[in-house]
Order: C-alpha cells, then sequence, then structure tokens
C-alpha cells in the first residue's frame, strides 16, 4: 500500500496546477521581477479579499510579525502579550524588534488566546497584545478588541493559519490594528516558497511597512527611515494571484473533510476533537486531536503507512534557547499538556476518500486495542 503522507500538494481544484505554472511563465516572460505588476496586482486584489484598507508584501510571515510591530511603534522596553501555544516564530519576531514576550496560556479547547488570559498579563508596559488564530480558527475577537480599546494597547493579528477564515462573518485580519499573513507553500493559501504580507487599515501603518520592506525608500535612492530587504517576489505574488480566487473552494474542502473526521471520530477512545466556537468560521489549517496514548497513535499510524504531525511538541516556555524570559517548566500546564497530548491528522485539499477512510480505520482500531 503507497504511504500516504501527512501533507502532499495535489492538483486541487483540477487545472489549478497548469494555471500556476502558466502565470509563472507569462510573470517570467513579462521581466519585471522586483516589485513589479504582479505584487502591486496581489496587494490590492488581498486586501480587498480581507476588507482591509492595505496589503503591502514582503518576503515572508515571520517579517511580516516584526514590519507590522514595527509600524506599530513597538520597540525596546515595551511588553506584547501573546499566547505561549505558538509556533516559534511570533515570540521572535516580538524579540527582535526588542519587546518582551509575555506568555499567557491558550485557550484548553480551542487552542486560541482569550481576552480573560490575555488581560491577565497586561501591565503599565503592555504594549500590544498578539492574537495567533491557530489551526484555522480565529480568536474570539471581539472581548480581545475592547481589552485592548480599555487599555489603549494595539493588537496585531497573527493570520499565518487562518486565511480565510471567518468570525461573526468578517475575516481574519480585518479586525487589528494590523495583522501579518504567511503565504509558505503548507498554507490555505500557499505560495510556492516564502511569502508574506502586512495588512492594515492605518495608513500610516501601510506606508511605514511598504517603506521598511524596501530598503526604507519612498523613491529610489531615498532612504527616509531605515529599513529592511524584504520584498515579496514578483513570481510569489503571480501563482497567490491564481490562487486566491480559489480560496474559499479549498476551505470548503478542507472544511469537508474536517466534518468527516468530527463525525467518524466521536467517542473514539480517549480522543478529544476539536472545537469550534460560534461564530468562527474554521477553515482548519490543521486538524489536530488530542489523546493520552499520543505517542503510540503516531508510531502505529506511521507503521500503518500513515503521516501525522505534532504541533507542537515543546511549548515555547520549555525550548532551550528562551530559558532567559524567567519561566519554569510548569508555568503553563494547559500548553503543557497540548504539547505531550496533541496529534495532527492528514487533511489537504485533494486528500480522497479512500485514504481518509484509512486514516480513520487505522485510529479506531488502535483505540479498540487500548
Amino acid at each position: 500500500m503507497q504511504p500516504l503522507p501527512y501533507f502532499q500538494f495535489r492538483d486541487f481544484p483540477a487545472g489549478l496546477e497548469a494555471q500556476v505554472q502558466q502565470a509563472l511563465a507569462e510573470a517570467v516572460a513579462a521581466k519585471q521581477y522586483v516589485l513589479g505588476p504582479q505584487v502591486q496586482a496581489f496587494e490590492g486584489e488581498f486586501a480587498r479579499f480581507i476588507g482591509a484598507g492595505s496589503a503591502v508584501g514582503v518576503g515572508n510571515g515571520y517579517d511580516a510579525l516584526v514590519i507590522a510591530l514595527k509600524a506599530l511603534g513597538i520597540g525596546p522596553g515595551d511588553e506584547v502579550v501573546l499566547p505561549v501555544h505558538t509556533f516559534i516564530a511570533t515570540v521572535n519576531a516580538v524579540l527582535q524588534v526588542g519587546a518582551k514576550p509575555v506568555l499567557a496560556e491558550p485557550d484548553r479547547y480551542t487552542y486560541n488566546l482569550t481576552a480573560d488570559t490575555a488581560a491577565r498579563h497586561l501591565s503599565p508596559r503592555t504594549k500590544a497584545v498578539l492574537p495567533v488564530h491557530l489551526y484555522g480558527q480565529v480568536c474570539e475577537m471581539d472581548e480581545l478588541l475592547q481589552v485592548a480599546q480599555l487599555q489603549g494597547i494595539k493588537v496585531l493579528e497573527d493570520v499565518a493559519q487562518a486565511h480565510g477564515a471567518t468570525y461573526k462573518s468578517r475575516l481574519a485580519g480585518s479586525f487589528g490594528d494590523a495583522a501579518a499573513f504567511s503565504f509558505y507553500p503548507t498554507k490555505n493559501l500557499g505560495a510556492v516558497g516564502d511569502a508574506g504580507a502586512v495588512v492594515s487599515s492605518d495608513a500610516s501603518v501601510a506606508a511605514f511597512a511598504r517603506k521598511y520592506r524596501n530598503y526604507g525608500e519612498a523613491q529610489k535612492y531615498r532612504s527616509e527611515q531605515v529599513g529592511v530587504n524584504s520584498r515579496l517576489d514578483e513570481l510569489q505574488a503571480a501563482v497567490l494571484r491564481v490562487k486566491l480566487p480559489h480560496l474559499q473552494a479549498l476551505n470548503t474542502e478542507r472544511q469537508r473533510l474536517a466534518h468527516v473526521y468530527l463525525q467518524e471520530l466521536q467517542q473514539t477512545g480517549d480522543i478529544i476533537l476539536p472545537v469550534s466556537v460560534p461564530g468562527c468560521g474554521h477553515v482548519y489549517h490543521i486538524f489536530n486531536i488530542r489523546t493520552r496514548h499520543r505517542d503510540a497513535l503516531q508510531v502505529y499510524l506511521q507503521e500503518q503507512g500513515i503521516g501525522a504531525a505534532v504541533h507542537y511538541p515543546v511549548p515555547v516556555h520549555q525550548q532551550p534557547a528562551y530559558t532567559f524570559l524567567g519561566y519554569k517548566a510548569s508555568d503553563f500546564p494547559v500548553a503543557e499538556e497540548l504539547a505531550n497530548t496533541s496529534l495532527s491528522l492528514p487533511l489537504f485539499p485533494g486528500l480522497t476518500e479512500l485514504e481518509q477512510e484509512r486514516v480513520l480505520e487505522a485510529v479506531k482500531r488502535f483505540c479498540r486495542k487500548r
């Protein structure tokens, strides 16, 4: 039997791969390789899709976080509240601008930062809160925005895993003072390499990001601020322009596959299934289950030729590189439980019915043996 990987690029919807290849060929033939018409067009299209004033294409999702933080005026001496259960890039970005990351527990079932938890960590030095829309579900933004408004602090959304996800009919990335997107190839909206964007309806944030990504230049050889080189590549923009109109179809397929898992794995062993908050349109970048037997289940699936992944096996506060933050190993019991029990099952557009049945049968067989 052929191995079933955790993730695989498939031609879904049919013909999309040919469209991407054609767009790449046309972009190469146009011979405008840096900040050309494809980048400009994608920025406008993506901003309109999100429902924001501007989108500024940058080199990757990490740079999008760093540039957005700088654009919001976050720097040395400031504190930023963010969830401890996240990919390391979120924490690194805060450190990169010289600010202090203040870690907070995620919700036990949505895995997202909540207003109640964030509020416990606010101090006079808090300059921003950084909610991460983890696994494809938007944080409950009404409450978080209310806390931020009362405290006079900024909100930066990390939308790397939630392209097209909604909260009360609004898209992720349209709520905060700014939002950072990654278009890493495996994302719901993925390029064919690294790519990212800063999105904001604040004209000053967009203007800062547009200059900062290009050496601080407002025009060639006129630097108005100290900047970096982090420009969205013209070829990646061409790919993203092709894929953006298909994002809803791609997300709908993810939701359909997730619904099958949710239906078939109810009351299976000790498995805890993902929980969607009312009003949130989960787009299932990751389909994460939890079980006390996570490691054994992952090994069993591997023996059956089925790939599965762990997001994230070592919480930020237990990473060797971040001991200087001063947290103890037991400071975040929820995050530690998630790290020890979480397993991500294969879910990607193009996964066939037979392949998903194979995953389901293997999981159920494992649970029956326990």
